[in-house]
């Protein structure tokens, strides 16, 4: 609009000029061009405000249409929350009137039934605060006995460990006795060269099983024994061959073993040990009752041995 209005004032002053001089007729044409260019601004003016208009009333009407929307929206929300809230308050309202017809006729029953209902109530408190207790107490003494069972349990892992050392402190007392045997051994001076022989071989296998090499030392004293069955070595070459499969862990094999010595030589002074190791045996497989029974027979049988002190511990451990 402001430019419509420059417009119009251009050409009024134009017409002033021309009317207020003398014009010529090239200053009539110069002014007939710029008052067609003017009209043409002018067209160009009222086509752009005419486009602006319908524009705005474009967006006008959009802006209509979507604030009707948006209040119709709103205004359904705002019934909906309405008719909840109605449908909520008329349930409560029907939830206090039942209570309240329930309290109408509880307090018109007679004084005695409240009584005895609120006695009811009391004992049932006490009972169940008396179970309470009862429970408290129950669990206190799972506790205690909770508490003793790991301190023995401590105690009995200390046993065994003194267990432990004690085998290994009357193994290796055997292998002394072992060497000793073998170099202390004498023979009639006609039986020398035999009894060398004997002592030799029992040494190598011995000394085989030192190495660790039990396998070979098994074979060495089942060849041993192939030869000297009933000789003053042959109950302990029985016995390490039981030893040869019990560091094999093939505890079933090292029980038979075990017992060869036990029924074969039982004079011998390996049976107490065989006694104490297949009972040892029994118990790595799981078998209680039968470590047991061993562990006493050899208490009863042989009372004053080391055998029997060892098998005293192990059965306070497993009880």
């Amino acid at each position: 609009m402001r430019n419509v209005k420059m417009v119009i004032t251009w050409i009024f002053l134009a017409t002033v000029a021309f009317l207020g001089g003398c014009a010529t007729t090239q200053d009539v044409l110069i002014l007939d061009r710029e008052m067609n260019r003017l009209q043409s601004q002018v067209n160009t003016l009222q086509k752009e405000n005419q486009r602006e208009k319908e524009t705005t009333n474009r967006e006008l009407a959009a802006s209509r249409s979507g604030w009707k929307n948006e209040l119709n929206t709103e205004i359904k929300k705002l019934q909906t929350d309405l008719l909840f809230r109605i449908e909520k308050n008329e349930s409560e309202i029907r939830i206090l009137t039942t209570g309240l017809d329930e309290y109408k006729d509880f307090a018109k029953r007679p004084s005695k039934d409240v009584e005895r209902v609120r006695e009811d109530v009391i004992l049932r408190t006490r009972v169940l605060e008396e179970r309470g207790k009862i429970l408290e107490e129950k669990n206190r003494a799972k506790e205690e006995r909770t508490k003793a069972l790991e301190e023995k349990i401590r105690a009995m892992e200390e046993r065994l460990k003194g267990m432990e050392g004690r085998v290994d402190w009357v193994a290796s007392k055997q292998a002394e006795a072992e060497k000793a045997a073998i170099a202390t051994k004498e023979v009639t001076p006609e039986a020398k060269g035999p009894a060398t022989g004997m002592g030799e071989l029992y040494k190598d296998a011995y000394e085989t099983f030192q190495r660790g090499d039990t396998e070979g030392a098994r074979k060495k004293f089942e060849a041993f024994l192939k030869q000297y069955p009933n000789t003053d070595l042959s109950d302990n070459a029985q016995f390490w061959i039981g030893e040869a499969y019990y560091g094999k862990k093939d505890f079933e094999k090292a029980i038979l073993e075990y017992e060869k010595v036990i029924v074969k030589y039982p004079e011998g002074d390996k049976v107490p040990a065989a006694l104490l190791k297949q009972a040892f045996a029994f118990l790595e497989l799981g078998d209680k009752t039968n470590g047991r029974n061993l562990l006493r027979r050899t208490i009863e049988r042989y009372p004053q041995s080391e055998q029997a002190e060892i098998a005293k511990k192990r059965l306070e451990a497993i009880k």
